[in-house]
């Protein structure tokens, strides 16, 4: 039980925390990529996939956690989409991860995601999205964690398993 409690109080959203955190071994801790291009976040890129967005997010990782920031010095969740979004598709979204949900996306099943696509939190003891993060490949987000930074993450472990609210597609992407 106390496990338990000290893992949600890591990954809540109510944590402030500006320590940038990287879960990539082939990354440094400021988010600088040291490996083979081809061998990212673990898994393997082949030609089928973006190669521009897997670039673009090597630069947001490490970033801080910022509450309404949207630059690599420090930025949220929605913040970081929307600059992603912006620069890898050329497509502007909404500002806040409901908004993205309920102005820009298409609901998909969580066994529909493809690269680029959006998955979708509650916070604990709401039903209310507010979190958002990018959809790579092999169950890997990238996100911005209030208590980590931009980091990528597994949407099989137990916490966003848990949190899950949905997937969606943007629209112009669909």
């Amino acid at each position: 039980m106390a496990l338990s409690l000290i893992l949600l109080a890591t990954v809540t959203s109510s944590c402030h925390s500006h320590k940038p955190v990287v879960q990539d071994n082939n990354y440094d801790n400021h988010g600088k990529y040291s490996g083979d291009d081809e061998q990212v976040f673990g898994f393997k890129i082949n030609g089928s996939d973006n190669k521009g967005l897997y670039k673009e997010i090597k630069t947001w990782l490490g970033s801080p956690y910022v509450y309404g920031g949207n630059t690599r010095a420090g930025v949220d969740c929605s913040g970081m989409v929307l600059q992603i979004y912006l620069k890898v598709y050329g497509i502007k979204l909404q500002r806040n991860a409901a908004a993205i949900f309920n102005e820009n996306c298409v609901i998909i099943g969580k066994d529909d995601l493809r690269e680029g696509d959006l998955v979708f939190f509650s916070s604990p003891g709401s039903k209310r999205i507010t979190h958002v993060g990018i959809y790579l490949k092999e169950n890997k987000f990238v996100h911005a964690s209030s208590s980590k930074g931009v980091v990528i993450s597994d949407i099989t472990q137990p916490y966003y398993i848990r949190f899950f609210a949905a997937a969606g597609r943007v629209k112009q992407l669909c």
